[in-house]
């Protein structure tokens, strides 16, 4: 079966930004799209935050098995509904990759609860991002390190959970170093967070970080049946009859807190 992966871009300096038209004429979003749907196990579709429903309906989501997410200026513009409607999916086993500036984004902080900030500075110095597990399937086919020859600096401290893995760590022109590929598993669902993407370089059109994300996909996808929260409140029925003992705070048939 084909990975099924919805592209979703914010798709607002695509449109408004001559730099960023001038490098993704047809919009980031689609960009990522073109490559990933170059890979024979991987299937392509769009959604962008101007459609209905940020293009992100029930329908789009069940058929959904790994949700790409690039975002920046608009992170608020997104609607309560939908990122609830995304989390519960996550939670349930769809993949979640979260790329560059939507560290900021209502998904990625809801899933992980922290405020996900960071150090930054635009300045078009090369990032050089180590691979610091290369055994992880996330990092197949790339070398010891790779080079972006120009890039916005991300530094420490990011205010993000311990990962379950660091998968890169990136050393920056100026000095500072940060954890740009990291791991974590939420529910039945995996997300990987990869920094590399900031909208005023061609970074997307790099074959490293092509394979980086293409390699993320594979790895994201869901394993087994989708999960899902059917809790009711109601006390369940014991496998093997038992005796009831001792003081009870709920009747029979009350539903219990939550």
């Amino acid at each position: 079966m084909p990975i099924r992966v919805t592209v979703w871009g914010e798709n607002v300096h695509d449109q408004e930004n001559d730099v960023v038209k001038g490098i993704y004429p047809n919009g980031m979003h689609n960009t990522i799209a073109d490559f990933l749907g170059k890979d024979a196990e991987i299937i392509c579709k769009t959604a962008i935050l101007q459609q209905e429903e940020h293009g992100l309906t029930e329908e789009i989501l069940e058929a959904t098995d790994v949700l790409t997410w690039w975002g920046h200026c608009a992170h608020k513009q997104v609607v309560d509904e939908v990122v609830n409607r995304v989390q519960q999916r996550i939670l349930q086993g769809m993949g979640l990759i979260v790329l560059h500036s939507g560290h900021f984004s209502k998904i990625f902080g809801k899933m992980l609860g922290t405020t996900c900030s960071l150090q930054w500075r635009e300045a078009g110095e090369t990032e050089r991002v180590w691979v610091c597990n290369p055994g992880h399937p996330i990092t197949k086919g790339i070398k010891r390190y790779f080079e972006v020859p120009q890039s916005e600096m991300y530094g420490e401290p990011f205010q993000v959970p311990t990962p379950d893995e660091n998968i890169f760590i990136s050393w920056f022109e100026g000095g500072e170093v940060f954890r740009s590929g990291l791991t974590y598993k939420r529910g039945n669902g995996k997300i990987f967070y990869f920094s590399p993407g900031h909208e005023t370089y061609p970074i997307y059109h790099q074959e490293e970080i092509q394979m980086v994300i293409t390699n993320a996909v594979k790895w994201c996808r869901p394993e087994g049946d989708n999960w899902f929260d059917k809790f009711d409140g109601k006390p369940t029925d014991p496998v093997i009859k038992i005796d009831i003992k001792g003081p009870r705070l709920h009747g029979d048939g009350q539903s219990g807190l939550r």
